[in-house]
């Protein structure tokens, strides 16, 4: 019998889906963490359920816009609702250009020979927060929240976030930008770019929020991550995140086919890395078992 192949890594992790498909595992049977997604996220099917019926109105993002403003604590005026962190990038790139400072860094940042400098907050993949001497004039606050319990630095420069990592919800493509000149950016937005069911359950997210005690159990977590892998021979970089780096040449392979998925570093030019993310109590045991069983 021929042995199956585990579906190649994908350029921002999240393969789950194609791991299982590939190995003929029922994909709720995955644990994925080749995405660093809230482990402490609220439910969203009853959200989705209470907000269903906006589906027959056009998407209007004041609402969602105002309370977000209020959550963040900056004036509406300077935030504008993007369809997920990938556009709220896409719309300052088209405005601005720019590049990374160094490399490695988040793929989807722009590298081009004029414009900005791009900083992901905390680092994109090391994972450690900035400090006070690095400066950027694009700041990518993805992970931010989850990294300190607050919203944003609050530092000069234009900000872009990413709240389908903060309430685990990439499905409903959720992001945002802040600047002092947020039309520079709105101009290039498409008319009803973020979906009526998306603000709506948006609106209902933020009620729910609790980024300090959020913050607060991930690096507990992280902690755990880390004795866990060290405890199988795996030493961790420092991190801040919501993640753990370590140096794991085909890790992803061992783990995948007992339904662990982590994510293969090759993307960011480290192919002998993986980036596990900080899995809730239940992932933490089935990481266990999986390296358990992969010896």
């Amino acid at each position: 019998m021929r042995s199956k192949v585990i579906a190649p890594p994908g350029a921002h992790g999240g393969d789950g889906m194609a791991v299982a498909a590939s190995l003929g595992l029922d994909p709720a049977d995955v644990v994925d963490l080749s995405a660093s997604l809230n482990p402490f996220a609220p439910d969203l099917m009853p959200l989705l359920a209470d907000n269903a019926d906006v589906l027959r109105r056009y998407p209007d993002p004041a609402t969602a816009t105002q309370t977000l403003a209020e959550a963040i604590g900056i004036e509406p005026a300077r935030l504008l609702v993007t369809n997920g962190g990938s556009e709220a990038i896409a719309l300052v790139t088209r405005e601005l250009g720019g590049g990374v400072a160094s490399e490695p860094e988040f793929s989807l940042h722009p590298r081009m020979d004029s414009g900005p400098v791009w900083r992901s907050d905390p680092h994109n993949p090391s994972g450690r927060l900035a400090d006070d001497a690095t400066a950027a004039g694009v700041w990518d606050e993805a992970f931010f929240p989850l990294a300190t319990g607050q919203w944003t630095a609050g530092r000069r420069g234009v900000v872009v976030g990413s709240l389908t990592k903060l309430f685990a919800c990439p499905g409903l493509r959720l992001g945002y930008i802040i600047d002092d000149d947020i039309d520079r950016f709105a101009r290039h937005q498409p008319a009803w770019s973020v979906g009526s069911l998306n603000l709506a359950v948006l609106v209902d997210l933020l009620r729910s929020a609790d980024l300090p005690a959020w913050a607060a159990g991930i690096a507990a977590l992280r902690h755990q991550l880390g004795t866990l892998l060290a405890n199988y021979g795996f030493e961790s970089k420092p991190s801040d995140a919501p993640w753990l780096l370590i140096e794991a040449p085909g890790l992803r392979e061992r783990l995948a086919p007992h339904g662990v998925v982590v994510r293969d570093c090759s993307s960011f030019g480290l192919p002998s890395m993986a980036r596990i993310a900080v899995p809730g109590e239940h992932g933490l045991e089935r990481l266990a078992v999986a390296l358990e069983q992969s010896q």
